[in-house]
């Protein structure tokens, strides 16, 4: 890490350090001596100083009294991270290793001690390793999230730090959200609260969730019989059992589904009413209005016909685990180099986890290298050595809550820390979900196996079709069930819109509610992605939804990746346009 300087903890701590020159000095000083980033000195002196109370929490002023207390701590933080570190062992005398997932100091990502595991070829980390290369301009034209101090920080946000108050409210503000779009996509002038008793139909909006006093099963699974509805606090914000009529129908769904999906948390707009009695008789299921199609499926790309840039290019998906659980030798990782060589795409697209956590092998410690390492060695060596074989390529890389090299295990979660990369330009380093174009192609990705999770919640509701909607993709017929699973991602707006996790697959997700922002869809802009990467343990596929390109490529231990041709913009049809093919991995 670089010399920390007094203009960026000014940045960082304000004009009310900057104004005092001594304290500005202390600051810089403790930022050296340490070895910690302005961020982090930051973060410390809030965890130590934070006061809360029933009625308001908040932080002391940070003055020249605290500094004393400060540097206590931080010595004291240093005493315990020792006592925690592993002592020096012989190599070969033991396969057992202690990796601890905090992020590692500086000193100890410079070297790293090589095991013996046959798995693993020994691979040795150089003193200057990571390095950027010649700098070459890239063949495409490549835009991300912001990527400003302010951006990555509040992706990098501290978690287990929420509240309940902060969770309902962000919970609210999505039912809210949708009730705006209903009442304008179907002309109602007001809605209504489905726990008071009504003579007339009306129309309410919320979130599915478990009927408690009817669930039966555990965990519990959605039914007819234990559905409930949760209204927002504009609405009286409470729950009510929901029943369906005999006779209900579906307006507004895609044409040809005869058939609506529900799961908890899918914000939903219903028609019926409250008889008086403790449940919401359903007559009538709104769909949600649609995403706008995006300017590319009406052929009109953002790159102008005289830039130097081709339009056209080609990219190769992958996501981990990039080895089987039975060893770390990283075959199928390996395989995908060779492949990469020979074909040279314009764009890698990479999504973790990378160095997983959840590896047997992993778990027990039967490697002696440090988890930076491990991944500067297999992935960072492998990719500067394409990319410097493949000039204009670049590679873009996808964490996952799963991987060791992560400070995050939280969803949505910020991207990896540049210095696993020292910064190369070529490596594009992105949060997990994100949105990103790529030339006037947009595309949308997660590591989260959001549609398994959909898949074994869903419960489907047949009903008569009311004013369906034709779809835009002649491929797009309505019928096929995995598409229509697909659809929920569209339609709710959301990389992961069920709420809660299901309990057996928690531990893939935890779930950060009050950063619910981080994981919308069309975030800026009212239309969906052209490209949306949706990784699953299901099987690969390919499906076109509205006029998203929904893409499954698997994960590379099982074999799969994705490949996509993207021709340039012409008088082509959008289908013409992006070729797809879910392929599987040469030996």
């Amino acid at each position: 890490m670089s010399a920390v300087t007094q203009e960026e903890v000014i940045r960082v701590f304000g004009d009310h350090v900057g104004s005092d020159n001594k304290l500005l000095e202390e600051c810089t000083s403790i930022c050296q001596l340490y070895n910690l980033s302005a961020e982090t000195l930051l973060y410390k002196w809030e965890a130590l100083n934070f006061r809360p109370s029933a009625t308001r929490s908040e932080i002391s002023e940070f003055t020249m009294d605290s500094i004393i207390a400060l540097k206590t701590q931080i010595q004291r933080d240093i005493v315990k991270e020792n006592a925690k570190r592993p002592q020096h062992r012989a190599i070969g005398v033991t396969n057992t290793a202690i990796v601890n997932r905090s992020r590692l100091p500086v000193n100890m990502h410079k070297t790293a001690v090589v095991g013996q595991n046959p798995t693993i070829a020994q691979m040795k980390v150089e003193e200057g390793f990571g390095v950027p290369g010649p700098s070459k301009s890239s063949s495409v034209v490549f835009k991300g999230p912001a990527n400003d101090p302010s951006s990555r920080k509040y992706r990098s946000y501290r978690y287990m730090y929420e509240k309940i108050l902060e969770r309902s409210e962000a919970l609210d503000d999505r039912i809210e959200e949708f009730s705006e779009l209903i009442k304008e996509h179907y002309n109602v002038a007001e809605l209504g609260d489905p726990t008071s008793g009504t003579d007339d139909d009306i129309i309410v909006t919320g979130r599915i969730v478990y009927d408690a006093d009817t669930a039966d099963t555990a965990p519990p699974r959605l039914t007819e019989t234990s559905m409930a509805l949760e209204a927002s606090r504009a609405n009286g914000g409470k729950r009510v059992a929901l029943r369906l009529d005999s006779s209900v129908t579906i307006r507004g769904a895609a044409q040809g589904a005869g058939s609506v999906g529900l799961f908890p948390g899918s914000i939903v707009a219903l028609k019926g009413k409250n008889g008086g009695g403790n449940w919401f008789l359903v007559k009538e299921i709104l769909s949600l209005p649609p995403l706008k199609p995006s300017p590319t499926s009406f052929r009109l790309p953002s790159i102008k016909s005289d830039s130097a840039v081709d339009p056209s290019f080609s990219i190769h998906i992958a996501c981990g685990p990039y080895t089987p659980d039975a060893d770390l030798s990283y075959k199928p990782w390996r395989a995908l180099v060779k492949t990469l060589k020979a074909s040279k795409p314009s764009v890698v697209l990479l999504m973790g986890p990378f160095i997983d956590v959840q590896h047997p092998k992993i778990k027990t410690g039967e490697t002696d290298m440090l988890p930076d390492a491990l991944f500067r060695s297999l992935f960072i060596e492998h990719l500067r050595t394409y990319l410097d074989s493949s000039p204009g390529s670049i590679a873009v890389l996808v964490p996952s809550i799963r991987d060791l090299i992560s400070r995050q295990a939280v969803y949505p979660q910020g991207e990896l820390d540049p210095e696993l990369t020292a910064s190369d330009p070529r490596i594009h380093l992105l949060p997990n979900p994100s949105r990103f174009s790529i030339n006037d192609i947009t595309f949308g990705v997660t590591s989260v196996d959001v549609v398994y999770h959909l898949k074994k919640e869903e419960l489907s509701i047949k009903g008569a079709e009311v004013d369906p909607i034709p779809s835009a993709s002649p491929d797009d017929t309505g019928t096929d069930v995995m598409a229509n699973t697909c659809r929920h991602i569209l339609q709710q707006r959301s990389f992961y819109p069920l709420f809660p996790v299901p309990l057996d697959v928690s531990h893939e997700v935890n779930l950060s509610v009050t950063h619910l922002d981080g994981l919308r869809l069309a975030d800026g802009t009212d239309n969906p992605p052209d490209i949306l990467i949706l990784p699953s343990r299901l099987k690969q596929f390919s499906k076109v939804v509205q006029t998203t390109t929904m893409i499954n490529p698997s994960f590379l231990s099982k074999g799969t990746f994705a490949k996509l041709d993207i021709a340039a913009g012409s008088t082509d049809s959008y289908k013409e346009r992006i070729k797809t093919e879910v392929v599987k991995l040469e030996a």
